[in-house]
């Protein structure tokens, strides 16, 4: 996913990031609305919770907006009821894509996420048909200035991370999703924080494209996160620094 993590990168240093910080809010407040409809409105006793709060207060939400979304979760401030769904597909040449989505009526999501991915030469498919290209790992990108790749290395191994890589963005440490806590809490006791703490699917083998293809699928994938249900696309591309740079320019 080096190629989808780059292209965030460029987003928010383009000002995306910033223009659309009311709709990260919302998909933010609807995390935490179903972490604490499905496991209660205490994150100390309730991890998915916790991992919701947390995302939403590394990206300055509001503790006013976190406290209103638990109320509506327990039913304190009117009821709301989302679905978790996990929509399967392709787009340009065959890249894999998979959606994580959450909403309160699928028989509109659905339509329009399939006429999302068929407007950029992509088509949704049936549950299952990618997914096994796929693994979730735990993931922790630190910034290069936090500590030392060596000091990294030994801290999140003892801890139980499976794999520590430096690259241009930073050290990424991978872990097992169920190691994820205990890896966090070993950065916090050693002062180390990382710019993003997050379960992702990691793609077993990637796509390389180039030209139109390139162009199409970057655009896919932006249209795909702007849309209100999609919390998380994950694809298995891999498309050169100079190409990104050129589609972000546009």
């Amino acid at each position: 996913m080096a190629g989808h993590s780059h292209w965030a990168n460029i987003a928010h240093k383009k000002g995306r990031a910033d223009k659309k910080k009311g709709k990260l809010f919302g998909k933010l407040s609807k995390a935490i609305i179903v972490a604490a409809q499905n496991g209660g409105g205490d994150p100390d006793a309730n991890l998915a919770l916790r991992y919701a709060i947390d995302k939403a207060r590394k990206n300055s939400m509001p503790r006013d907006n976190i406290e209103r979304a638990i109320k509506r979760a327990t039913g304190e401030a009117g009821g709301v009821h989302y679905e978790d769904l996990l929509y399967e597909g392709y787009g340009p040449a065959g890249v894999a894509v998979m959606c994580e989505i959450l909403t309160d009526n699928r028989n509109r999501t659905a339509p329009e996420i399939k006429k999302i991915l068929e407007l950029h030469n992509g088509n949704l498919g049936t549950t299952g048909c990618v997914a096994w290209m796929f693994e979730r790992k735990g993931m922790f990108l630190i910034p290069l200035a936090a500590t030392s790749e060596d000091a990294l290395m030994e801290l999140a191994l003892e801890a139980g991370a499976e794999d520590v890589k430096t690259t241009e963005e930073g050290y990424e440490v991978q872990c097992a999703p169920d190691l994820f806590e205990a890896v966090e809490q070993a950065l916090q006791q050693a002062r180390i924080e990382p710019a993003t703490a997050e379960i992702l699917r990691i793609p077993a083998n990637t796509v390389d494209l180039e030209g139109d293809d390139a162009r199409r699928m970057l655009k896919l994938l932006e249209a795909l996160e702007d849309h209100d249900d999609v919390q998380s696309v994950t694809a298995n591309f891999n498309i050169s620094d100079e190409i990104m740079e050129a589609v972000a320019s546009e």
